[in-house]
């Protein structure tokens, strides 16, 4: 299948999900499209036996897009960017310190306490996998996910300081589980001695200062560019251009995309244009239809890539466990960090961030880029099951349980 057939067909099946959901379902927009992108893979698995002419194309279509590829390298920093363009900047800077806390002490905490509970259920029940593959999942596993935080807190009734703190939170901590997730693997792998110190903290400053430099001289050229036109056309296009900029010299750098397109967001978005100028009503407008065009693409191929993995049901059980494992994980990682900070936040509030710290589609590419192992497959599924129910049973009722903490609260 070309490349041409793969977009018009996932466009196309976008396109009907979309509708099916607006039309008949009527789930908020990137839960309805998962949901039915499940049940028609699950549907394509059932039919696989039969050699269904439909079930042939959509499994095709899941086999030929590579899924980790597509996301890491391409629609992140158009999303990321997107987000970021829309942010507000004043009230993160306000946030800044319980920010920074949970995307770098809250990802390591996450990580530790993941590892450690998933070790010992899996020696519970009796599973084959080592300490450090446990590490390894936990360190792809326990950044939120900038994207489907974004998605599903738009409609959320979170107050707006936990709102400031849960997005800014998923912007900046793929970058540390990122890094946790190469030494560990590198470590699995038998590799783990080259790995020095000095090793690691040249990769924590090519990930993270890289990516932020690139991103900070990129947006501001583009900021710059900008300001001085008001053709719509131009504008579109160098907003465009930039964002596959960041995402091609990062990748050639070995950067990090994401904090390189959340930095010129937040340039683009928070330098000098004046609100009301027409140009930056248009950039702003035309970049939320692009970030929900872009979303509801990409929440399909998530649930489409159901259909690449028939190994799913034979760890459904210790799925379901890292479901309540990477639950417990985050509520100590926003609780250890916090508490020093956030003196004032309740118990209500701690189960706010901890419900709404969303796993997507970046912990399902980083889990499909593993090299062969007995061990991938787990690790796969189970990341598969935790990313599925955390957008659409937390996102489904993300609402009531903010209902119910204020209402304890008072």
């Amino acid at each position: 299948m070309d490349l041409l057939n793969i977009i018009t067909i996932l466009i196309i099946i976008s396109a009907v999900f979309s509708y099916l959901n607006v039309r008949f379902i009527k789930l908020p927009g990137t839960i309805g499209v998962v949901t039915i992108a499940v049940v028609v893979s699950i549907l394509i698995l059932i039919a696989g036996k039969t050699s269904v002419g439909m079930a042939n194309i959509f499994r095709n279509l899941a086999e030929n897009i590579n899924f980790s590829d597509v996301l890491l390298n391409v629609m992140l920093g158009f999303l990321l960017f997107a987000s970021a363009l829309h942010f507000d900047y004043k009230e993160l800077k306000k946030q800044r310190l319980p920010v920074l806390l949970l995307s770098t002490l809250g990802v390591l905490v996450s990580t530790g306490v993941f590892a450690v509970l998933l070790y010992g259920i899996a020696r519970l029940l009796r599973i084959d996998l080592p300490m450090i593959y446990c590490f390894v999942f936990g360190a792809l596993i326990s950044p939120t996910d900038p994207i489907a935080v974004s998605a599903i807190l738009k409609n959320s009734k979170i107050p707006p300081k936990l709102n400031t703190i849960i997005s800014g939170e998923s912007l900046f901590n793929d970058a540390v589980g990122l890094i946790l997730f190469v030494i560990f693997l590198n470590i699995a792998e038998g590799s783990g001695k080259e790995l020095s110190a000095m090793v690691v903290f040249k990769m924590f400053i090519q990930e993270v200062a890289g990516g932020i430099i690139i991103g900070a001289v990129l947006g501001y050229l583009g900021y710059r560019m900008i300001r001085s036109i008001k053709d719509f056309q131009s504008i579109l296009l160098i907003s465009i251009a930039l964002v596959l900029s960041i995402s091609a010299v990062a990748h050639q750098l070995h950067a990090s995309i994401p904090l390189a397109a959340v930095t010129a967001g937040l340039i683009i978005g928070t330098k000098t244009l004046d609100k009301r100028h027409i140009a930056n009503q248009f950039l702003n407008r035309i970049w939320q239809l692009l970030d929900q065009v872009l979303n509801t693409i990409l929440f399909v191929m998530i649930g489409l890539q159901l259909v690449v993995m028939p190994f799913l049901n034979h760890y459904w059980l210790i799925g379901l466990f890292s479901i309540v494992i990477v639950l417990l994980a985050r509520l100590a990682s926003v609780s250890l960090p916090a508490i020093p900070v956030l003196r004032k936040v309740n118990f209500s509030n701690f189960f706010i961030l901890t419900w709404a710290g969303l796993r997507g589609g970046i912990s399902i590419a980083m889990a499909l880029t593993l090299p062969a192992s007995p061990y991938r497959e787990i690790i796969l599924s189970c990341c598969y099951i935790v990313v599925i129910f955390s957008i659409i049973v937390q996102g489904l009722t993300l609402n009531s349980i903010v209902e119910r903490a204020a209402r304890v609260k008072d």
